[in-house]
């Protein structure tokens, strides 16, 4: 972009041979902590700066302290206030003007990228040559109306993970003046509207000279950093954002981003992606970051990956309640690719005896060491089992994997329902020799993979859109008292409905360090949603995030079959009635909010909802009360169908829960592309 030279704006001329570099590098993590790819990155562009500054916002562990002061000169922290922007702002009072004026060029650059996927040095000797007076490596095209406020121009702009100024720019008065009168910045929105979006405009249009290494020009879309990241990194883009896989998935499905293919280029670069999945999987709702970066493995059933030579120690765990089901467990569990380690539990001495006369009858050689245990109560089931009766199994250091499997029939259920859980868990855990072998392969090969169970059930159980259920909260409260911190997913979370897996130890060490009592646990008979047992089912994936563990589904061919065609057909009906993409579909939907059984309370609130917002707040308070009068009225018509009005009653009390969640990302725009 050209523009029209000041008379009192000093030329711009390139990075002067022999010049000096300082980077202020901001960082803010919620536990104080400084995962690898940081230094890793901080080391990397060590060779292209004189003097390093790292501003912290927030809390700093020791531990995380010393990995800074590693890699950089300075290590300075700060209350979290102002985002990035007055993080820098802060930083550079802090360093002075005195002293920066030492220096030729000032990198300003965050915590939001991963790097180098391809080297440094290519980019910053291209730029060096460029006479600017500010360069940035990515840029975010123009867009009319502006998403933010609806309203003007977001004009094109260099993204402020990387913004690179020369000294004709950082020593001018209006640099001074840009960043005194910087207002406060208290939310996302006021840093993209007063800094991001602003700044390269800003300073173009006082006559400096803008320069990008990557331009969107170039590229299919306006925003190539989060749409076209794998033809940044083909193209020698060191950078690598994170947004790409924990942005709204709806979003990246309509862009047709592949974040799995993104993923896998990184790693033919060279870069070291282990570091992604630790960050990513402590800091992304699960669900979204299994979503975006196509977490799913279907696994063939002839071994194409697992390395004998490397074999792991095996513990299987098996609660068995229904004894007639040991020989189709046992028949299971020998498709394992190497000897094992068997610990049955069950309910009382008649049913050990049972299955350890099976055990004895069939002696299968895969068999290494086997116990059966009888547990003191059938509180919990096979949770109770696994976490306190195999408590001395899951000791870190032990086996490297645990298999879990349990005898399910779901007898509560229909007939088909239930058959079609049991397979729906087993197939996808242990289908045959081959998949099995490729299951502990994905270990063998992903020192970082935590967990890998069975996709959510959706076939005969109504369990999408409510995956929760009444379980959200009571998991919250333990995730608080145990001190898992990785943020939830909205509408359900990312969790191994129906307990069969396959888990590292270390990554359940959360949970395993938990002393718990079978007391904690409610009755089988009360056995219920909210209950520890089905919160427990919930957390897993969330507690192996937490230490750094990511999670993967793994599926067979068959099931995958199966479940593809159900759910292309059930997703193609729900969507005949609204237009657009389904990331259309979906915000219309939650901004039309609980839709219950259609009476009409409810039509009327989404007709306020989707036509009159300001009169449905207003509203909101006598919702409930006029949902109460509208179920005594249809028991009055309806006497003696106590079933169902209770059912009614069940459902609807999760209204206030439902009503409007998922709400991360649906009001979000085209266009409002964070950091």
């Amino acid at each position: 972009m050209q523009i029209e030279q000041r008379a009192d704006v000093t030329s711009p001329a390139p990075f002067p041979a022999g010049g000096r570099r300082v980077i202020f590098y901001f960082v803010y993590d919620h536990r104080g902590e400084i995962d690898d790819y940081i230094p890793y990155k901080l080391e990397a562009l060590r060779e292209y700066s004189d003097h390093i500054f790292v501003v912290v916002n927030g809390d700093l562990t020791d531990t995380g302290r010393a990995r800074l002061e590693a890699v950089a000169d300075t290590v300075w922290q700060r209350e979290n206030t102002g985002f990035d922007v007055w993080a820098y702002k802060a930083a550079m009072e802090e360093f002075g003007e005195e002293r920066l004026a030492e220096y030729d060029e000032l990198v300003l650059m965050n915590y939001t990228f991963f790097g180098p996927v391809r080297p440094f040095g290519p980019v910053f000797d291209r730029m060096n040559a460029e006479p600017v007076h500010f360069w940035g490596m990515t840029d975010y095209g123009e867009e009319t109306p502006n998403p933010f406020t609806k309203e003007g121009v977001l004009h094109r702009h260099n993204q402020s993970h990387w913004n690179v100024v020369r000294r004709e720019l950082f020593l001018s008065q209006q640099w001074r003046d840009y960043w005194q009168k910087m207002p406060p910045i208290t939310t996302y929105v006021d840093s993209i509207l007063n800094h991001e979006s602003r700044f390269t405009h800003y300073f173009e249009e006082l006559g400096f000279t803008s320069g990008v290494a990557f331009p969107e020009a170039d590229y299919p879309s306006g925003h190539p950093a989060l749409i076209n990241a794998d033809l940044l990194l083909d193209d020698g883009c060191p950078v690598l954002k994170r947004r790409p896989f924990f942005h709204y998935p709806p979003y990246l499905d309509q862009h047709a981003v592949i974040g799995r293919w993104t993923i896998e280029k990184a790693e033919s670069y060279g870069y070291p992606v282990a570091m992604i999945w630790s960050n990513l999987v402590r800091n992304s709702q699960p669900k979204t970051l299994h979503a975006d970066a196509a977490m799913l493995e279907v696994l063939p059933d002839v071994d194409v990956s697992y390395d004998p030579q490397n074999p792991l120690r095996i513990a299987a765990v098996v609660h068995i309640f229904y004894d007639d089901m040991t020989d189709e467990l046992m028949d299971r569990l020998v498709m394992l690719p190497s000897d094992f380690d068997l610990f049955v539990t069950t309910t009382d001495h008649d049913k050990a005896a049972t299955i350890s006369a099976a055990l004895e009858r069939r002696a299968d050689a895969r068999v290494a060491h086997a116990e059966v245990r009888v547990l003191p109560s059938n509180r919990g089931r096979d949770l109770s089992a696994f976490f306190i009766g195999c408590r001395d199994v899951l000791e870190v250091g032990r086996y490297d994997l645990v298999v879990k499997i349990h005898s399910k029939k779901t007898v509560q259920d229909s007939f088909n329902a239930g058959r079609w859980f049991k397979l729906q868990q087993l197939d996808n855990v242990l289908n045959s020799p081959g998949f099995a072998a490729n299951a502990v392969a994905l270990f063998q090969r992903e020192p970082g993979l935590g967990l890998a169970f069975p996709p959510m059930i959706h076939i005969g159980y109504p369990t999408m859109g409510r995956g929760w259920y009444a379980n959200k909260e009571p998991a919250r409260e333990l995730c608080d008292e145990l001190g898992i911190s990785v943020p939830f997913d909205d509408v359900s979370p990312l969790a191994p409905f129906g307990c069969m897996w396959f888990a590292r130890p270390e990554a359940l060490k959360i949970l395993t360090d938990r002393e718990w009592r079978y007391e904690d646990y409610s009755p089988p008979t009360r056995h219920k949603d909210g209950s520890l047992a089905h919160v427990q089912e919930r957390i897993i994936a969330y507690a192996a995030a937490e230490r750094g563990y990511h999670t993967r589904t793994i599926a067979s061919l068959e099931q995958m079959s199966i479940s593809h065609t159900a759910l292309d057909f059930k997703l193609d009906q729900m969507g005949a009635t609204m237009p657009g993409y389904p990331i259309d579909q979906i915000q219309f939907l939650h901004r039309a909010g609980w839709l219950g059984h259609g009476g009409i309370v409810a039509l009327t609130r989404v007709y306020l909802k989707l036509n009159h917002p300001r009169l449905a707040r207003m509203l909101k308070p006598l919702d409930r009360p006029a949902r109460i009068l509208h179920h005594w009225l249809w028991r009055m018509r309806h006497p003696g169908e106590w079933r169902e009005i209770e059912r009614r009653q069940m459902e609807d009390a999760r209204d206030e829960a439902l009503d409007g969640v998922a709400q991360t990302g649906t009001d979000w725009e085209p266009g409002a592309i964070p950091r």
